[in-house]
């Protein structure tokens, strides 16, 4: 095959892009994935409603578990290979490729991309786990890393490195496998930005039919109910974070009022677009993070200080040992922790991998890559330091409410944390700003990519059906917890990370088709 061959682009195809859609009441609706979404959605409502939360949760529970105990060491090394298959090609040949083309320019500057691809990607659940994740290694309030022994400096070591290991490059290989073949098919090939254009030299234009369809339908399933998942969860958050603050009820009501006024935001920002909407809002909540990141740092310099060196070598001497899922005493833990992260990461991939590829035309492959996976590592790195690190000296000198009473309350722990510094009350409050500023960029970033794969790969959607999917996120957050609490938002979430399975193999397959296009891409775009 030469190398000059572009035998995988549109015009080399008998599609075009929107053919199958339906135009009618202001909607551009590709029919079958539309249809078959709409109706699994308002089915699966119907369901919340007529069944029984406990029993809901239970039995996907049940599924999950058996799922994460039978495919452990397939998660675990799947998500190795996606670190190394990156890592190869960062120094091979095919980094000197452009996306877009060798003319392509980027379209948005360096700050404002990485800043909306980490809000969409990982910045609420920074805000979740970083002081709870770290302090839940260091006292074993489920299990340790390796089975180390709780509350030792080596455990307070391992904490950092093992919280690192699930949320550094891992995380974001995932996440750039499924945003490098998106847009390369998209931006080099010409094919709509939706999941089944990656499959096209492997499926040929079987993509356009059924087997396209399925790929696409999984896609926004796990999108939706990830999504609805995050805002449920977040809204817990949040309510409890006003509570702590100003006293307030943080009872299902508050919660609801939270995900309706996220939703609210949510819809004006899909309204006003990419640029009015999503990238203003990322710009501003990189600023208040960074703002509330650097105070925090000040405020427990020495201590943040000294953590830094302990979450980099954490890391990089644990790597290798949390990356073998083989012969592990800490079989629970790896379960628990580990293999849930690589499948939630993975149901999660077709969101955050589509949006940044949308926003990622005009880089080279070699810049993507170093930008998705480095970037955002090097901040976590940072944020875990001084959050994590922070906590962790407050339990270990019995300081606080982390101190006396260990991790009880998981979505209160940073606002615990919080409470022993100086300004605490200004702390909290710029927090709960910033969680639920995360949550409205992670809604309509979401909605967005919802929209295109439902329009056909279409990416401009129109408004009405901007409007449709970032209700029908709140609708799903708000039912559920009205019908069954945190009972229900667990069954979602349960669901959700049960469809990383079919999904991790969708990504090895990307790896394949990723390669078979890069082989036809002409010299001109590796300049």
């Amino acid at each position: 095959m030469s190398y000059d061959d572009d035998k995988y682009s549109i015009e080399n195809t008998d599609y075009t892009v929107g053919q199958d859609n339906i135009e009618k009441w202001g909607f551009d609706v590709h029919n079958p994935v539309f249809g078959i979404s709409a109706g699994l959605i308002l089915l699966f409502l119907i369901a919340a409603l007529a069944t029984d939360p406990a029993t809901a949760k239970a039995a996907l529970d049940g599924l999950k578990w058996d799922i994460i105990g039978t495919f452990d060491a397939f998660f675990v090394w799947s998500a190795n290979l996606f670190v190394v298959f990156c890592l190869v090609l960062i120094f091979s040949p095919f980094g000197q490729i452009r996306l877009g083309g060798a003319g392509a320019k980027p379209e948005h500057s360096r700050l404002s991309w990485l800043a909306m691809l980490f809000a969409a990607g990982m910045g609420i659940g920074l805000m979740f786990w970083g002081v709870a994740e770290p302090v839940a290694y260091f006292t074993g309030w489920y299990e340790t890393p390796l089975g180390v022994a709780p509350n030792t400096p080596e455990a307070a070591s391992l904490a950092m490195g093992a919280t690192m290991y699930h949320w550094g490059l891992h995380a974001w290989a995932i996440y750039a496998v499924v945003a490098l073949s998106l847009a390369f098919f998209a931006f080099n090939k010409g094919l709509p930005l939706s999941i089944r254009s990656v499959f096209y030299p492997i499926l040929g234009d079987r993509t356009w039919g059924w087997a396209g369809h399925f790929i696409d339908i999984l896609a926004v399933l796990a999108t939706l109910f990830g999504l609805a998942t995050s805002l449920g969860l977040g809204a817990q958050q949040a309510a409890s974070g006003i509570n702590h603050v100003f006293g307030s009820s943080s009872g299902l009501g508050s919660q609801i009022l939270v995900i309706v006024g996220v939703t609210l935001m949510a819809i004006i920002s899909v309204v006003r677009g990419l640029e009015g909407g999503v990238k203003v809002l990322s710009n501003v909540n990189m600023l208040i993070a960074f703002v509330l990141l650097a105070f925090v740092g000040l405020v427990g310099f020495s201590m943040a200080l000294g953590n830094l060196g302990t979450t980099i070598s954490g890391y990089f001497q644990n790597i290798i040992p949390l990356s073998n899922p083989h012969g592990r005493e800490d079989e629970s833990w790896l379960q628990g922790w580990t293999v849930f992260y690589w499948a939630w990461w993975i149901s999660w991939s077709p969101f955050v991998g589509m949006f940044i590829a949308r926003i990622s035309s005009g880089r080279t492959v070699r810049e993507f890559l170093i930008a998705v996976l480095v970037v955002p590592t090097l901040v976590t790195v940072l944020w875990m330091s001084i959050y994590g690190g922070i906590a962790i000296d407050q339990v270990i000198n019995g300081v606080g409410a982390l101190g006396k009473e260990g991790l009880t309350d998981v979505p209160l722990a940073m606002f615990q944390m919080f409470d022993e510094l100086p300004m605490s009350t200004v702390l909290s409050i710029i927090a709960v700003v910033l969680i639920l500023v995360f949550f409205v960029t992670s809604s309509d970033s979401g909605s967005l990519v919802i929209d295109s794969i439902t329009a056909g790969g279409k990416i401009d959607a129109p408004v009405p059906q901007r409007i449709f999917w970032a209700s029908i996120e709140g609708l799903i957050a708000a039912a559920l917890l009205w019908i069954g609490g945190t009972e229900a938002i667990q069954a979602l979430q349960a669901g959700s990370i049960s469809t990383g399975l079919p999904f991790t193999f969708v990504l090895l397959l990307m790896c394949i088709s990723l390669i078979m296009g890069f082989r036809t891409e002409p010299m001109s775009s590796r300049q």
